[in-house]
């Protein structure tokens, strides 16, 4: 995920500046810093349209004056963080287990010498949260009104029942890990089955290539919530617009050396410009079934437009 920095004063500027050398050091990418003089709105925008990591050195109530009118939903706002101008405490303001904010926030206290400030229930009372469980396991949350109703049992040290591969289950549970459910429940969790293979000439526009993925997706009517990766050869690895996109739906990357991607199994749209350009004549549909693993196979077969290219794999059999 892309991460974000503003600051509003030199003591912020220098903390800032001790981040980014810490990430450095440590081999993680820094913080892009806002220049000085930047505007604090055009900050916020841009970074909750591109779903990046906001981190301001300042005040907790100027962020949050900042990100008011953008916050729109807890699986989806950006993570934001806030270190005081003395670099003392990290805070974690918004998106602290979806938008990975509770992380980041420890690992930049880490980093800096100071204090996370944690605060979500399920945190500081050690229970077990949905939502972070969700993450962690790449799958979709169907009903997020549940996540409240499972996350309070969990505070009051109440059991957590989950049903995954008894489907349906015998008796009520507290979580379904399934597609389709008749029974009673207070969260559906939904495996993201599809992978979506991308191909792309170099430069291309980060907004063009976002709305030609998510026109593919709508045509085939698979959300991008059902999306466990993209996909792609190792050369498009750091495309900006293939980055954005996967940084902003929060979806990983993959990417498959040309050798690996012409041993994919199945039938492909071979082009020889393509073989003649990257050497392997397919991208999107070989590496979206690579991606899908053992039991992947097409569900979309290649479409093309601009010089952009997609494809969809299912995971099941």
């Amino acid at each position: 995920m892309r991460k974000k920095i503003i600051c509003f004063s030199e003591r912020g500027r220098c903390i800032a500046e001790k981040l980014n050398r810490e990430y450095e050091a440590h081999g993680m990418e820094p913080a892009e810093c806002a220049p000085e003089g930047y505007s604090a709105d055009d900050f916020v925008r841009e970074g909750f349209k591109a779903r990046s990591a906001l981190i301001f050195v300042g005040a907790v109530g100027i962020a949050v004056r900042l990100i008011s009118p953008y916050i729109k939903d807890k699986l989806s706002d950006s993570p934001v963080i806030v270190i005081d101008d003395a670099g003392t405490f990290v805070i974690p303001v918004l998106s602290g287990h979806a938008g990975g904010a509770n992380k980041i926030a420890a690992t930049v206290a880490g980093l800096i010498g100071a204090v996370p400030v944690i605060t979500t229930s399920t945190d500081v009372n050690t229970a077990f949260s949905a939502d972070v469980f969700a993450k962690e396991n790449a799958l979709g949350i169907a009903d997020r009104a549940g996540i409240k109703k499972v996350s309070a049992k969990a505070i009051e040290g109440k059991r957590i029942t989950l049903s995954i591969k008894d489907y349906p289950p015998d008796e009520p549970v507290d979580i379904i890990i399934a597609d389709e459910t008749d029974r009673e429940y207070d969260l559906l969790l939904k495996p993201k089955m599809y992978t979506l293979g991308v191909g792309l000439r170099k430069g291309k526009d980060e907004g063009e290539l976002s709305a030609f993925l998510l026109d593919v997706l709508g045509r085939a009517e698979i959300t991008i919530d059902d999306i466990y990766a993209v996909s792609t050869i190792d050369i498009k690895e750091d495309e900006p617009a293939v980055k954005a996109f996967c940084d902003k739906y929060a979806i990983p990357l993959i990417t498959f050396e040309a050798s690996v991607l012409k041993r994919a199994k199945g039938d492909f749209t071979a082009s020889s410009f393509v073989e003649d350009t990257v050497g392997v004549d397919n991208v999107c549909e070989r590496s979206a079934v690579l991606a899908a693993g053992a039991r992947g196979h097409l569900v979309l077969r290649k479409t093309s437009r601009d010089g952009m290219t997609a494809a969809i794999a299912s995971r099941q059999a």
